[in-house]
């Protein structure tokens, strides 16, 4: 693979992952699950390195993301420096530095997935990508955080 094939892939890994925290800011559920492979996985953790979530699958990770949001829950996602490593012309991982903002509305009830009213956190995205037959999918995310602050 030449340095300008490389270089389209690392580009179409970049959009792909845009394309996930703007689907997850407009709690575009659906959307956002078809960006991984049918059998996909979505594992965020905690600070302390202990899993929070374990998602495996477009459906259940639609439905489990898809409750943290709801009528006026805000959610505001940011990606910022990215390390991507093409292994193949069909397989690739990398890593996002990450920073996220969870509003949900005065009196509105906590949650399972949302068991606060703010939370700010910094972290990471750990993904791993593979291509079959068309667009670049994600077949593993992992959330990793390095803080998370709450709110009442």
């Amino acid at each position: 693979m030449d340095v300008t094939e490389r270089l389209s892939i690392i580009e179409e890994l970049r959009r792909l992952m845009a394309r996930y925290v703007r689907y997850a800011d407009h709690q575009r559920w659906q959307d956002l699950a078809a960006l991984f492979t049918p059998d996909g996985t979505f594992t965020p953790h905690r600070p302390d390195g202990s899993v929070w979530l374990a998602m495996k699958g477009r459906e259940e990770i639609a439905a489990t993301v898809g409750a943290g949001g709801g009528p006026g829950v805000t959610l505001v996602h940011h990606l910022f420096s990215d390390e991507i490593d093409v292994d193949s012309p069909t397989t690739a991982h990398g890593v996002w530095a990450m920073e996220d903002i969870v509003t949900r509305p005065e009196g509105a009830e906590a949650s399972e997935v949302i068991p606060y009213r703010v939370m700010h956190g910094f972290g990471h995205y750990h993904a791993r990508f593979v291509r079959t037959d068309g667009p670049w999918r994600i077949a593993e995310l992992e959330q990793t955080r390095l803080r998370l602050d709450f709110a009442d």
